[in-house]
This record gives C-alpha cells, structure tokens and sequence, in this order.
C-alpha cells in the first residue's frame, strides 16, 4: 500500500502562480511514475503532468508551456510548480503515484490522494 498526500492548492488571481507538492510513501519511491492530474465540477478528470521514475515528462496540451513538473526521490515528493494561472485551470487536482508492475506495490491504475483545490479567480 503507498500512501499518497497534496497540499498547497488555494485561490489565486488570474495570472498569479501556484505550488502543488505531492508526498507518496514507500522505498522504492524513485522507481514510481508520478503524475498529476484534474477534475472541475462536471467534467471528466484529465491528465495535467507526468514525470517517469528517469525524469521524463510530458504535459497535456492546455497546461504546456506554464506547469512544471519535478520531483525529488531523497524526499519521496513531487512538485506541480502552475504560472500564469487561469480561471479554465480552476479544478481539484489529484498526485497519483504508479509503482512499476513487477513490484510488489503495483496496483492497477496506481495510488491516488484526496486531492487539493485549485481556484483561479478574480
């Protein structure tokens, strides 16, 4: 079982910046993909962010250009660092942390957190 937690959503204005961290448990933290993703009220959750246990990442199309991703294995965190922030970007965002399947903390879909509310707004 990994655990997984966000912090750091709130309200923020338009163009203003925010820094969402992730912590996900677990020793072999360094080898899970982490990914962020969202939902607004009657949409469906979309991908935000991924970065893979090397450092590779990749962005959905809307956020490309303002989020960043990163991640740091000595502290089992990653970050979602969103500038010029939008009221579109208003949503609950959700870390999901995703251990490779030959180990014994795979699960189908990965380990997702409560979530932690994003509003951009004037």
């Amino acid at each position: 079982q990994v655990q997984v937690g966000e912090s750091g959503g709130g309200l923020v204005q338009p163009g203003g910046s925010l820094r969402l961290s992730c912590a996900a448990s677990g020793s072999i933290f360094k080898l899970y993909a982490m990914a962020w993703y969202r939902q607004a009220p009657g949409k469906q959750r979309e991908l935000v962010a991924v970065i893979s246990s090397g450092g590779s990442t990749n962005y959905g199309d809307s956020v490309k250009g303002r989020f960043t991703i990163s991640r740091d294995n000595a502290k089992n965190t990653v970050s979602l660092q969103m500038n010029s922030l939008k009221p579109e970007d208003t949503a609950r965002y959700y870390c999901n942390a995703d251990p490779p399947v030959w180990t014994y903390y795979y699960t189908e879909g990965g380990y997702w957190g409560q979530g932690t509310q994003v509003t951009v707004s004037s």
